[in-house]
């Protein structure tokens, strides 16, 4: 029988295998993680406060962030709730935790690498529901709607009642033979839950009853072997007024009209980190640790950052006229939003950022491998 194999994406993607050991860059075979350089800063960035959880290694912890809140949890099964830098409370579930956080204004949900869903109130942290996924939960839930949606790691999409954490519906499509490790959220947009899969395939279905809605291809596998032929959705989607756009590993960015799938445009870029999307244009870290620039309205190139070569970038995030990304030595690099060029840099703890960045008011917000959480103010 033909079975699914999660390959796991970090610290790159199968050192082992020759087709992929010139991403790697602790590969003996394999190219260098490039060194920093000496910038001339033409804007500051400013740490505004720090806070600690537990590490998370081998999984990635995204933190939520509600209003001025944030919430984030560590693989030992620790959850804490920080207001403008201030620990409010903390909890230990006596759970091993293997993914982010997701939340709302009432409640946020964390899951388990044995597949335990837990719900705890955002007031105080009480413990409101438990609930079981059919594998372990390696994303953070979505909580919208009265819903709470889950990817697990098996590539399925389930949706829980926020209220008791009954489960409403499961969505699941067939698997290519080899896939990858996704740690990214389902995005929740009025009545559509959006989400990557293996095959290239990005798919909108209703939250009401988990129906497909639509089924847009970002890429096609293509090549010899079933490694050659991984073109995952592996990244959060991003969304702006109509338009959905998302990346694929050895595949392409990709933009669709968000109410019925259509294809606007697309670039052959490869990424598992993702994108984000401002006024004006797309941005992209590719695998080899190039930032792209792209039309937004075109997908045409603007500018190409490619100082930061191999140093496994997380996606970038727009903030004003900057563009921030974080690196595997915890460095968060600063970009001008105009020609790619270094305006900032900020080192953290000197642990890998994997998470993707997250935006605090007017703030950035970073946790890294080794449960740092920094506030920076960049501008």
């Amino acid at each position: 029988m033909k079975r699914a194999l999660l390959v796991a994406l970090l610290p790159a993607l199968l050192a082992g295998c020759s087709s992929l050991d010139s991403l790697n860059p602790f590969s003996s075979s394999g190219p260098k993680m490039a060194e920093l350089q000496p910038i001339q800063s033409t804007a500051q960035a400013r740490l505004v406060w720090q806070q600690s959880v537990g590490k998370g290694d081998p999984y990635t912890f995204v933190p939520a962030v509600v209003g001025s809140s944030v919430y984030a949890a560590d693989r030992d099964g620790s959850i804490a709730r920080f207001d403008e830098g201030r620990r409010v409370w903390s909890v230990q579930t006596e759970k091993p935790l293997s993914g982010g956080v997701g939340a709302d204004e009432r409640m946020l949900v964390v899951g388990s690498r044995k597949g335990d869903l837990l719900a705890f109130a955002t007031a105080d942290g009480k413990l409101l529901w438990e609930a079981k996924a059919s594998s372990e939960v390696l994303a953070p839930p979505a909580v919208a709607g009265g819903m709470v949606v889950v990817r697990s790691g098996d590539h399925r999409l389930a949706a829980y009642d926020a209220a008791d954490g009954s489960r409403k519906w499961i969505y699941q499509r067939p698997m290519p033979a080899l896939s990858v490790r996704v740690t990214a959220a389902p995005v929740v947009v009025d009545k559509y839950v959006f989400s990557g899969f293996p095959g290239g395939k990005l798919i909108a279905v209703n939250l009401d009853n988990g129906a497909p809605m639509w089924e847009g291809t970002v890429a096609l596998p293509k090549g010899a072997t079933e490694l050659d032929r991984i073109a995952d959705v592996s990244s959060v989607p991003v969304i702006d007024g109509r338009m959905i756009c998302a990346v694929a590993f050895q595949g392409r960015v990709a933009c669709f009209d968000l109410g019925n799938g259509n294809l606007m445009w697309a670039r052959d870029i490869s990424s598992a980190a993702g994108l984000s999307i401002d006024s004006r244009y797309v941005y992209v870290s590719d695998d080899h640790g190039a930032v792209h620039a792209l039309d937004k309205a075109s997908g045409a190139s603007i500018w190409k950052q490619d100082k930061l070569f191999m140093r496994r970038l997380t996606a970038p995030l727009a903030s004003g006229v900057l563009v921030a990304v974080a690196d595997a030595e915890g460095v968060v690099h600063l970009l001008s939003r105009d020609d790619g060029s270094f305006a900032a840099r900020l080192s953290t703890d000197g642990s890998a950022v994997v998470a993707p960045l997250q935006r605090l008011g007017n703030n950035l917000l970073v946790q890294t491998r080794s449960g740092g959480l920094f506030a920076i103010d960049a501008q």
